[in-house]
């Protein structure tokens, strides 16, 4: 599938403020993408900046500021290719696993109930991890209300699990802790989804869980759509936790200063 993706952030400041070096997130990974072409273009323009790969593996942007400005301009351009993983034709062992080379992806909350949710599911599908994994993906989908949250962190798993509602990064901790409970690697994805929905009649960001198999590498769920990730996925940043993921992340001296933050997303989906 071809993918054109637009996005704009702006953040704009109540009075002059200093801005500190500031990391973007905002290129595309090369998991099942080609990137045909990208530009990223910031106001005002920084005095120094850096393309990089971080610990995980995602593209990073680091930029450094002078002076002052009372507006920071972000604007992401990009078209890719995308494609849809190969199918998993391999056996792979029942749960639940144990993988120490993995540990940095199986950190886990104290959520007992959530465990309990994950051993029922896998228990019903006797204990198959692609059963499981496709049980889970269904199951989050059909109990979960899903809504828009445009800020905050994502919540915790439990939280999720006993309010029964939350947004799209909440449902991927949900799917991540559930799989970490029972041995399966899982890791945050934040990125764009060409048909995510659009409750409120806008574009947004969108966030997903991957778990990593044996013999096929990871691959990616999206519990917020009830699928698995697809071609019409384009993941900018993974990590063992939503922090490590963020688009921007940065931060700005100055006195009794208020801040806002503005932006528009565009993707247009094309079959290749």
């Amino acid at each position: 599938m071809h993918l054109s993706v637009h996005h704009e952030t702006a953040y704009r400041y109540s009075a002059p403020v200093r801005l500190g070096d500031h990391l973007l997130r905002l290129t595309p990974r090369a998991d099942d993408v080609v990137t045909l072409s990208q530009s990223i273009e910031i106001e005002p323009a920084p005095v120094w900046r850096e393309e990089g790969i971080d610990g995980f593996g995602t593209p990073v942007t680091r930029l450094g500021f002078a002076g002052e400005t009372s507006i920071l301009k972000i604007v992401s351009r990009f078209d890719c290719e995308t494609s849809a993983p190969p199918a998993i034709v391999q056996d792979l062992p029942p749960l639940p696993w144990s993988q120490p080379s993995m540990a940095g992806f199986l950190a886990r909350e104290d959520a007992p109930s959530v465990e309990a949710f994950a051993s029922d599911l896998a228990a019903a599908c006797g204990w198959r991890v692609m059963p499981f994994l496709d049980g889970l993906n269904e199951a989050l989908h059909e109990r979960i209300d899903r809504h828009i949250r445009p800020d905050g962190d994502a919540h915790g798993a439990a939280e999720t699990l006993r309010l029964g509602r939350g947004a799209c990064r909440d449902l991927a901790v949900l799917f991540m802790e559930a799989c970490r409970s029972l041995g399966i690697p899982a890791r945050f994805v934040s990125g764009y989804q060409a048909f995510s929905e659009r409750l409120d009649g806008r574009r947004h960001m969108h966030a997903w869980p991957e778990v990593f198999l044996p013999g096929a590498g990871w691959r990616g769920y999206d519990p917020t759509h009830g699928t698995p990730v697809g071609d019409g996925h384009v993941g900018l940043a993974a990590a063992p936790d939503q922090a490590s993921t963020m688009p921007v992340e940065g931060g700005f001296w100055g006195s009794d200063i208020s801040s806002t933050l503005d932006y528009r997303l565009k993707i247009e989906a094309k079959p290749s």
